[in-house]
C-alpha cells in the first residue's frame, strides 16, 4: 500500500480560508506578512504608510482568496497586491517623505561610514524612481518573483520585463556612480 502524499499545510490553509476560516487565514498572514511588509516598505519608504498598505492588502486578499485557483500562486499574488496598495497610497499622498537618519546608531553598531553612506545613496536613488519602478524592483529583488511572475504584474512579456529591470538597474548604477 502506497502512503498518500501529505498535502502542503499552506495549500490546505488557502482552501479553508477561501471558505471563510479565519484561523486558516491567520496562518497565511503569519507565513507571508513579513514579505508583504518588505515589498511595501521599498515602495513607500515610510513605516506608517507601509503598515497601511499591508493592512489594505490583507483586506483585499481576504476578499479575493476564493478566486485563487492555484494555491501555489498565493505568495506572488499577495506581494503583488501589497505592491499595488503601496503605490496607491503613494499616489494618494503625493508627498515626499522626510527620512530621519539616526547617525549615532549607524556608527554604534560598527558600521563603516562608507557602507552607511552607500545605503543612504541607494535609498536616495530609489526615492527618485517612480512608485511603479520601485514596486517592480521590490517584487524582483525583495520578494524574489521571477520574470514570468513579474510579467503578469506588469502586463509585459517576460523578456520585456527583464529589459525594463535592466534599464532600471542601469539607471540606479549611473546615479550611484555619479554620487
Amino acid at each position: 500500500m502506497v502512503a498518500a502524499e501529505e498535502e502542503d499545510p499552506l495549500a490546505s490553509a488557502v482552501r479553508l480560508a477561501a471558505r471563510g476560516d479565519q484561523y486558516a487565514f491567520a496562518r497565511i498572514v503569519a507565513a507571508h506578512h513579513d514579505d508583504l511588509s518588505r515589498v511595501a516598505y521599498v515602495i513607500c519608504h515610510d513605516p506608517e504608510l507601509t503598515q497601511d498598505a499591508v493592512q489594505q492588502a490583507w483586506s483585499i486578499a481576504w476578499r479575493q482568496l476564493p478566486k485563487l485557483r492555484d494555491p501555489t500562486r498565493l505568495r506572488p499574488c499577495l506581494v503583488s497586491i501589497a505592491a499595488n496598495e503601496a503605490r496607491q497610497i503613494i499616489r494618494r499622498n503625493r508627498r515626499r517623505n522626510l527620512v530621519e537618519l539616526d547617525l549615532e546608531s549607524g556608527f554604534a553598531h560598527g558600521a563603516e561610514a562608507s557602507d552607511w553612506g552607500s545605503s543612504v545613496d541607494l535609498r536616495n536613488a530609489l526615492s527618485r524612481l517612480s512608485a511603479e519602478d520601485r514596486a517592480l524592483l521590490a517584487l524582483r529583488y525583495v520578494a524574489g518573483l521571477d520574470s514570468t511572475e513579474l510579467s503578469r504584474h506588469t502586463g509585459l512579456s517576460p523578456s520585456g520585463t527583464r529589459a525594463r529591470l535592466a534599464r532600471l538597474l542601469t539607471t540606479l548604477r549611473q546615479e550611484l556612480h555619479d554620487v
